[in-house]
Formats: structure tokens, C-alpha cells, sequence
């Protein structure tokens, strides 16, 4: 009979998806939750786990935004993105990078988390597998199970300046191998790939031609004493047709909020990516696109400004912690974290009696007993390391600093 169930069915509840068994919540987030929580009980505390500039996103693009509300831009955008961004974006490009995209290679997401999202939707299967150095943004390999597919890890050594080696990467790559994930400079590391060594990951690359290759340049212009900053599209041309960079306006412009995110690549591939993306959210803010696009064709004099207070707190942070007891750190060329090693500080215990035994149990102690939040090394690959955040108040760094010093003393 039509609409029967049979017993069994009749007693059974809604499920989720398996597909949610692969989700997790980012330890950054979950740490940052954790600090909040103590903030609201009156403590204070000292925010280190977020990566989200604390300037003020630029005038001029506010105005922008403000301007194409009013001037009635506030219906559905394209699905790929304002042609006026476009075309923004596109001669950002070519300005920054000496690259040059047609409209249908270049398309507008909500954020370049989005963007990452949109491509591995397009292009991953059951069985298929991303290489992922380490240390590594979180997000990646999440995406990457989300799609039913694996991460494959690859160890970037503290004594290798956290850079890829081209031959550990040559081992990693398999059959199976779909996507090569470019972090530079990296989250959580700060590390950054000079020309010549981008163009030896290359050489890797061009054996293996069934490898898609993702360029995330979402700090590219925040590189200090005087490192020269280039994309793998820029040295590597022959690969043009592999290559997706993505990039955004969130910390080169301080416009985290705004969501605004995009990718250029190959034609077939951006094409696939925008149809991901109308299967999700579709188009993007249009006064939010108006803002970036005034962002990416404004003065530029606000982003050196912002990397040369940024060199100044990463100087500042990396002196700091090489003189606490069993911490040293490794100063980065560019984006706005430091990464330094705990391992002095392993098998030790607190004032209050609680035993370090992983950089995990170092975050948690620290946020218990000084209220300082930042995130364990573990949580982006690597231990024993934590991730500091720099971008915020000189007065709170150099507040969180002193408690850390602190606590690292009281460590027997």
C-alpha cells in the first residue's frame, strides 16, 4: 500500500549524515569560545587564537560600500562575482603579480575559505587524497574529509624554516594524489618560499601532471625585511593550466567582516567552482564586493603601513619568547603568527599542579592560570609548538607576553 513503512521504520527518529562524522569544530575556534567564556565571567583575558587584524577596515572602501547602497546596488549579484570586482581584481593581478586573467578565470566567494571550499567540491571524489604540508591551517584537511577524501600530511621541519622540501613532497604524491594545498606566507607558521625555492616544488610537480595545484596568498603582502614575495603562477607559467591562487581582502585590507574572497585559475575549473558555489550561498554581498573593489583599485599606503607595525610586533613577540625558560622561536617572513617551540616546557608542572605533557595542556594551563588564549601547536600538525596571533593591541601583547614569561618560569 502506498505511504506503508514497516515496524522498524515506524519507531525510527531523523539522522544526520555521515558526512557530519567528518566535521569538526577548528581548535581555534574552540579555544577562542573557551577564552569568551572566561571574558563573560569577568576575567582578563588576553586574546591570542584568532587571526583577524585589529585595524579598522579602510575609509575609503567603507564609503564605497555605503555609495552602492544607496545608489540601489542591493539586489542578487552574479553568481561569479560583480563585473566591477572582477575587473578589480583582475588588475590586482596584474599589478601585484604580473598576471593576467580574463573575467571567465576569475571568480568572487565568500571569503577564500569559500573559495577553497568551491574547488574541492569541484574536483575531489571518494578514494582521491590532498598533500597538506605541516603545519597547516586546520581547515584544509576538514574540507578535504567533508569531501570524502584524504589528506596526506607532509612534515615541513622547524630546521627546513617550515618550508616544503621537494623531495619529501615527491614521495607524497600518489595516483590517487588530486590537489597539492600552497600556504604561503603560511598559517600558522608565517613561513614564506623564496623564487628559487617555488620553482624546485615545481620541478616536482611538472611529474606529476594529474595534480591540481592550490595557491593560498591570503597574507602575501604581509612580508617584512625586504622578502620578495611571488606566487607559484609567477614562477612556474607552464602550469598556468593547474594552478588556482586564491586571495582576498580580509588581512591585506583588515576587511575579515566583510567576507569577500577570490580565485583565479583555468576556465574549466572556475567554471566547476561557481556551480559549487550556487548549489551553497550563490552570489556574494553586492556592497560588500563594492567595498573590495574600491580596497584593491584605492591608495595602497595603508597595507605598508599596517606590515610595517606588524614587523615591529612579530620583533617584538619573537625577542620575547626567546628569552623564556624552555621556549625558543623561529622568526617568520611574513603574515602576522609566530610559532614557537615548547619542548623545554614538556613534563613540567604549574602552580596549580597541573603536569604539561603535550603544547596541548600548555594552551589549556595558560588560559586557566595567566587567562592568555592562544592554540596548541597539535591543532595545525605539529608538537610541541603553540600559535600566537600578533595581530592585535601592542598594550595586550606585551600584557600577554609578560604573563607567558610567567608562567613559563613557574613551570617545575
Amino acid at each position: 500500500m502506498s505511504g506503508a513503512v514497516s515496524a522498524e521504520a515506524a519507531t525510527r527518529t531523523p539522522s544526520l549524515s555521515t558526512r557530519i562524522g567528518n566535521s569538526s569544530l577548528a581548535a581555534t575556534v574552540s579555544q577562542t569560545i573557551r577564552a569568551r567564556a572566561l571574558l563573560e565571567a569577568g576575567h582578563d583575558v588576553i586574546m591570542l587564537t584568532i587571526g583577524e587584524p585589529n585595524f579598522d577596515s579602510p575609509r575609503h572602501a567603507i564609503d564605497a560600500a555605503h555609495a552602492a547602497a544607496l545608489d540601489g546596488q542591493t539586489k542578487y549579484p552574479p553568481q561569479d562575482g560583480t563585473k566591477a570586482l572582477k575587473l578589480a581584481v583582475q588588475r590586482k593581478f596584474s599589478r601585484d603579480r604580473g598576471l593576467d586573467y580574463a573575467l571567465d578565470e576569475i571568480m568572487v566567494a565568500n571569503g577564500g575559505k569559500q573559495a577553497i571550499f568551491n574547488a574541492f567540491m569541484a574536483t575531489l571524489d571518494g578514494g582521491d587524497e590532498v598533500v597538506i604540508p605541516a603545519p597547516y591551517w586546520g581547515a584544509y584537511g576538514m574540507m578535504t574529509t567533508v569531501c570524502g577524501a584524504t589528506p596526506v600530511y607532509v612534515t615541513c621541519p622547524q630546521n627546513n624554516g617550515f618550508k616544503l622540501r621537494p623531495e619529501d613532497l615527491d614521495a607524497a604524491i600518489t595516483e590517487r594524489t588530486k590537489f597539492l594545498v600552497l600556504n604561503l606566507p603560511n598559517n600558522p607558521t608565517g613561513a614564506a618560499c623564496t623564487k628559487a625555492e617555488l620553482e624546485a616544488i615545481a620541478e616536482v610537480l611538472r611529474r606529476h601532471p594529474h595534480v591540481w595545484i592550490m595557491s593560498d596568498d591570503m597574507y602575501e603582502h604581509l612580508v617584512y625585511d625586504g622578502f620578495e614575495y611571488t606566487t607559484m603562477a609567477q614562477v612556474a607559467p607552464d602550469l598556468r593550466d593547474r594552478i588556482l591562487t586564491i586571495a582576498g581582502v580580509s588581512k591585506t585590507y583588515a576587511m575579515t567582516g566583510w567576507r569577500i574572497g577570490f580565485a583565479a585559475g583555468p576556465k574549466t575549473l572556475i567554471r566547476a567552482m561557481v556551480s559549487m558555489q550556487g548549489q551553497a550561498t550563490a552570489g556574494v554581498s553586492t556592497v560588500g564586493q563594492a567595498a573590495a573593489a574600491a580596497a584593491l583599485d584605492g591608495p595602497q599606503e595603508g597595507v605598508a603601513e599596517m606590515a610595517a607595525i606588524y614587523k615591529r610586533r612579530r620583533d617584538k613577540v619573537v625577542e620575547a619568547l626567546d628569552t623564556m625558560p624552555g621556549i625558543s622561536c623561529h622568526k617568520p617572513e611574513g603574515a602576522f603568527y609566530v610559532f614557537p617551540n615548547i619542548a623545554g616546557c614538556i613534563g613540567r608542572t604549574t602552580p596549580a599542579g597541573k603536569r604539561i605533557d603535550t603544547d596541548h595542556d600548555f594552551a589549556a594551563a595558560l588560559l586557566d592560570e595567566k587567562y592568555v588564549a592562544l592554540v596548541h601547536g597539535a591543532a595545525f600538525g605539529m608538537s610541541p609548538y603553540l600559535r600566537i596571533s600578533y595581530a592585535t593591541d601592542d598594550d595586550s601583547l606585551d600584557r600577554a607576553m609578560q604573563r607567558i614569561g610567567e608562567f613559563a618560569a613557574s613551570l617545575k
